[in-house]
């Protein structure tokens, strides 16, 4: 008895020593370190990644390469310089790592640096006036393929001793069908190309020209051929087609056009780049939906031959968006990335067709895939309840921590626990969602609840860590999260049915949603606020124009006059493929703008918020509706953060929108 009585008092000694966890804070967001690029070593010995931090005295974040032991017992900082560098790929030998960065560059561009790994500092071996955005290493490890941006006048005129001119303020002249682009701003004529770089002579010669991209460029294991990414054609502006090509690397060869689908392959918005087989036969990448179908279109993994002839689908039967091809060193198999209801596992498929395999699922998040030799791969995973981290795929698909950036800050915070949850909406239609709980969740009391709406509109709230949400549940209240028709995850018939109809099935699918938290229990009725971001804002706009539940409202980057967009924001492809001209089909696109057009039916108190850069949803349509409350003696306010785009990145506005959300929704739910 004595024994036992002394093991109780130890256990209960130490946890009396064990410090409580606190909750989370805004002060966190400096704290949490962003994990990614992973890239396995030649000889699989190592992997390198980049991590993100906030500069709190600079106020910017901040990037460095790092890498770690296969084995994990030995973890290196690569790159420490006051300025960012990301984007590390290991030459073949495995003796150079080169990375981006825009350190020392007079003209604030990316530049590429190659890193000696028997010693010494990183070198900048190019200095090309454009920048560059993309980079590959030729197998024999003597040469690389670059993508690079046309030079500005602004470039050209320092190099030439006129910088003073330069700086004048010049008319900005445009004659492109696509104009503008967030975060590009105003499009001129400029490019992206392909460079051939020798990385001992330092130079690089012109590989491809025109008005069009090239982009995501590729070698072939022979190293005789270049495959990449181009939209060509009378007007590339007017179309999403893109195409493989392959060329030769020497200067002055022609392309080959492979792909003839008349849709997208390869969109360079999916990051994914054309993958080789093994044999340099056949070259894997993504073919897009309809050209109708817009952005509504499923993603499918592909091949062509590299010698030429039609492609084929690999997975015809998968009705879900996949991403980053990688072969099997045998050349059976393809790794991809899946993306399904609400996570994204790694997936494989034979590679002349048949059943997908799951190699790692679960709810998670994979955001990045990597390969070395003997198989061994490497990803970056989250969960809800842990950050990022570069993680290797064992066998049976466990995975197996490498990096720990975030460990000692995970051991000090509680936080909330996310669920998932099923319910049906007003038509039947089954939605899935997650619901997140204070970290000191009472059962059977219900609590203030805010509704979070994704963006997109085709995205998915997925099985990832979420600050935003962290941030909400410690002040207590409960986060509704729902994947409305119009997300991805479950298909294109899912996403496509919001086809020129939004805010109405969509909307009542995010309203079940709270119709579900209510009727579990969770959600107190009397106490409910709603919003998002981008299509989140948007879709606000549609909730509270028809539903007057909801005690506080936050609108960001959103719009409600969708006439309002057009010619003023980057979606004039999407626009005209969706509604049509608005000169010709002016009813469907007032009906999408009721949310305006009926402000008046508006009640609840509303915060709109916006980057004063936005070209992706601009300014101007915030603007708008807090005009239209304000007109109506409605409670609303405006907030402008200066030099920002669509996405909000200064670190202290981040804590600000964030902070302002708060307020907001404990000023009218508390």
């Amino acid at each position: 008895m004595r024994l036992v009585g002394l093991a109780l008092l130890l256990v209960s000694t130490a946890a009396a020593q064990t410090p409580a966890k606190r909750p989370f804070s805004l002060d966190d967001l400096a704290r949490i370190r962003t994990v990614s690029d992973p890239a396995v070593s030649p000889d699989g010995g190592w992997v390198s990644y980049t991590v993100t931090t906030v500069d709190t005295v600079r106020d910017r974040r901040q990037s460095d390469v790092w890498m770690t032991s296969w084995d994990g017992s030995r973890t290196v900082r690569l790159t420490s310089s006051p300025e960012s560098e990301h984007g590390a790929q290991w030459s073949p030998d495995g003796r150079w790592l080169a990375f981006l960065s825009d350190r020392g560059d007079p003209n604030d561009v990316g530049q590429l640096w190659l890193l000696d790994r028997a010693g010494g500092e990183a070198q900048r071996v190019t200095a090309l006036r454009g920048g560059i955005t993309d980079y590959a290493w030729a197998p024999d490890g003597k040469r690389l393929v670059l993508v690079a941006k046309d030079p500005s006048a602004d470039s050209v005129a320092a190099d030439t001793g006129a910088a003073q001119t330069a700086k004048r303020p010049v008319p900005i002249v445009l004659d492109r069908f696509q104009f503008k682009r967030d975060e590009d701003g105003y499009l001129d004529r400029r490019r992206e190309h392909l460079y051939l770089f020798d990385p001992i002579g330092r130079r690089s010669e012109p590989l491809t020209a025109g008005e069009h991209d090239d982009l995501l460029p590729s070698w072939s294991p022979d190293g005789s051929t270049i495959a990449f990414v181009s939209k060509r054609g009378p007007d590339p502006d007017r179309t999403d087609n893109w195409d493989i090509y392959a060329i030769a690397p020497k200067p002055g060869a022609d392309a080959r056009q492979l792909t003839t689908f008349e849709g997208s392959d390869g969109d360079p918005e999916q990051d994914s780049r054309p993958a080789w087989s093994p044999d340099g036969k056949l070259i894997a990448y993504l073919q897009g939906g309809a050209p109708k179908l817009i952005y509504y279109g499923v993603e499918r993994l592909a091949v062509v031959p590299a010698a030429g002839g039609p492609a084929r689908v690999v997975s015809p039967g998968l009705d879900r968006w996949v991403k980053e091809p990688r072969w099997s060193e045998d050349g059976r198999t393809i790794a991809f990335l899946l993306e399904d209801d609400r996570n994204v596992h790694l997936a494989r498929v034979p590679a002349e067709g048949g059943s997908v395999e799951r190699i790692v699922s679960g709810n998670r998040v994979i955001s990045g895939l990597t390969g070395g030799p003997g198989g061994r791969l490497a990803v970056v995973a989250s969960t809800p309840n842990a950050p990022a981290e570069v993680f290797a795929v064992e066998p049976g698909g466990t995975l197996r921590a490498l990096s720990h950036q975030n460990d000692a800050w995970l051991s000090e915070v509680a936080l909330a626990q996310v669920e998932q949850i099923s319910f049906r909406s007003r038509d039947g239609t089954p939605i899935n969602g997650l619901l997140v709980k204070p970290p000191d969740w009472t059962p059977g009391r219900r609590y203030p609840a805010v509704l979070r709406i994704h963006g997109g509109p085709v995205m998915q709230v997925e099985n990832d860590f979420n600050e935003q949400w962290q941030w909400l549940a410690s002040r207590g209240y409960v986060v509704i999260t729902a994947n409305p028709r119009g997300s991805s995850g479950r298909g294109e018939r899912f996403a496509s049915a919001i086809y020129a109809d939004w805010g109405h099935k969509d909307a009542e699918d995010v309203l079940a949603a709270v119709d579900y938290a209510v009727r579990e229990g969770v959600a107190d009725p009397e106490r409910l606020g709603v919003g998002g971001w981008s299509y989140g804002g948007i879709l606000t706009n549609y909730v509270i124009a028809q539903d007057h539940r909801f005690k506080a409202a936050i609108s960001g980057a959103g719009i409600a006059n969708i006439l309002a967009g057009y010619g003023t924001d980057e979606y004039i492809r999407e626009y005209e493929a969706e509604l049509g001209l608005p000169w010709q089909r002016t009813a469907a696109w007032l009906k999408v703008s009721s949310p305006f057009l009926h402000a008046d039916r508006i009640v609840t108190p509303t915060l709109f918020l916006c980057g004063d850069k936005d070209f992706n949803v601009p300014l101007l349509n915030s603007e708008q509706m807090y005009q239209a409350l304000r007109s109506l003696g409605r409670e609303t306010q405006l907030v402008i953060y200066p030099g920002e785009y669509h996405t909000i990145r200064r670190p202290s506005f981040v804590r600000d929108r964030l902070q302002r959300y708060a307020e907001w929704y404990d000023k009218h739910l508390k």
